[in-house]
């Protein structure tokens, strides 16, 4: 079943559905960290490439990205306790949940495992960019917030 921020359109508020759904017009896949200094978010690979959000202000709204190679190996301890299906969509989507919601990453493993919670407040996206799996989220609060 898909999150449940891809199920219901009509509850994410303007503008960010635009957003969501012109993502890849938004991301940019460097080689080098140092070339998205200005990027509102970042994610950085193990294999050194950097992915940064330019996507316009939005007022109220954070937002957050994170990334990994799609033909990585799950780590064999991840794999055990969470499985391997859609294993880097789910992981994606867990750690942008967990920059917006500032929320360490092993607390949010004992709350929801690599789900997230169907009230949240939310909003993502992932997709495949080249040969990465990338997932953009929105949360409510202040856009002038450091990037997460």
């Amino acid at each position: 079943m898909p999150p449940p921020s891809d199920l219901d359109p009509v509850v994410r508020p303007r503008p960010v559905p635009a957003l969501l759904a012109a993502a890849e017009r938004y991301l940019r896949v460097v080689a080098d960290a140092g070339q998205l200094a200005d990027a509102a978010t970042r994610s950085h690979l193990d294999d050194g490439r950097c992915v940064g959000w330019y996507g316009p202000p939005t007022a109220g709204w954070r937002v957050a990205v994170d990334a990994e190679r799609a033909d990585a190996p799950v780590p064999p301890a991840l794999a055990r306790r969470f499985g391997t299906a859609d294993f880097w969509a789910r992981w994606t989507r867990a750690e942008c949940c967990c920059k917006l919601a500032d929320v360490p990453v092993a607390l949010w493993w004992r709350r929801y495992g690599l789900g997230t919670p169907a009230d949240g407040a939310a909003v993502w996206r992932t997709l495949r960019v080249a040969d990465l799996v990338v997932t953009v989220g929105f949360a409510p609060g202040s856009d002038l917030a450091p990037g997460v």
